[in-house]
C-alpha cells in the first residue's frame, strides 16, 4: 500500500464530472478518481476550511465514530473493477479493527476530516495512476537503459551458478 494524499478536486473537461485527485508523497504519481458533485462539494469544504451551519453527512460520520469510542485509522482505496473503485475503512475500538466497505469518495472525505491516512494498492495506482514528473521518469528510463547495456553474459552465469548453489542447499 502507498501512502497518498489530497491534491484538489478537478472538473473533467469533456463531461463537467468531478475528479479527486490523490497524489503520493513524492509528488511522482497521481490517482484521478472520478466522484459525485456532493462528495466533491465535501472534499472542497475541508481542504478550503468552510464552516457549515448543520453537520453534512461526511461531517456526520467522523463524529459518530468518535462519539462510539472508535477511532478511524485509515482508509485503504484497495481494487479497481471496470473503472469502478473500491474502499475501505479501518475502524478500530478497543484493539479490534472492523473494515467497512466504502466508495472512495466517501472515504476519502471522511478520512481528511480526521487526518486519516489514505493508503492506495500497488494494483490500483498500476491500474489508474497518471505520471507527474516526466522530468524524473527520463533520468530513470535512461538510468535503467545504462545499467542493461552494461550487463555482460558473464553476469547471468554467476547468477546461474548461485541459484545452482541455492538450489542444492534446498
Amino acid at each position: 500500500m502507498i501512502e497518498m494524499k489530497v491534491m484538489g478536486i478537478a472538473l473533467d473537461t469533456r463531461t463537467g464530472s468531478p475528479i479527486v485527485v490523490l497524489h503520493d508523497k513524492d509528488n511522482r504519481r497521481a490517482l484521478p478518481i472520478w466522484i459525485g458533485s456532493a462528495e466533491a462539494s465535501a472534499i472542497i469544504r475541508k481542504i478550503e476550511n468552510l464552516a457549515v451551519v448543520r453537520p453534512m453527512t461526511h461531517d456526520l460520520i467522523p463524529d459518530i465514530i468518535e462519539k462510539t469510542g472508535c477511532k478511524l485509522e485509515k482508509v485503504e482505496i484497495n481494487d479497481v473493477e471496470e473503472e469502478t473503485y473500491y474502499a475501505k475503512l479501518f475502524i478500530t475500538k478497543d484493539g479490534e479493527t472492523i473494515e467497512i466497505d466504502s466508495r472512495p469518495s466517501d472515504a476519502i472525505a471522511v478520512a481528511i476530516r480526521v487526518d486519516a491516512p489514505i493508503f492506495v494498492s500497488a494494483n490500483v495506482l498500476a491500474n489508474g495512476s497518471v505520471s507527474t514528473d516526466s522530468a524524473k521518469d527520463e533520468e530513470e528510463a535512461q538510468e535503467f537503459k545504462q545499467f542493461v547495456q552494461s550487463i555482460k553474459p558473464s553476469d547471468f552465469s554467476k547468477m546461474l551458478k548461485d541459484n545452482d548453489h541455492f538450489e542444492n542447499d534446498q
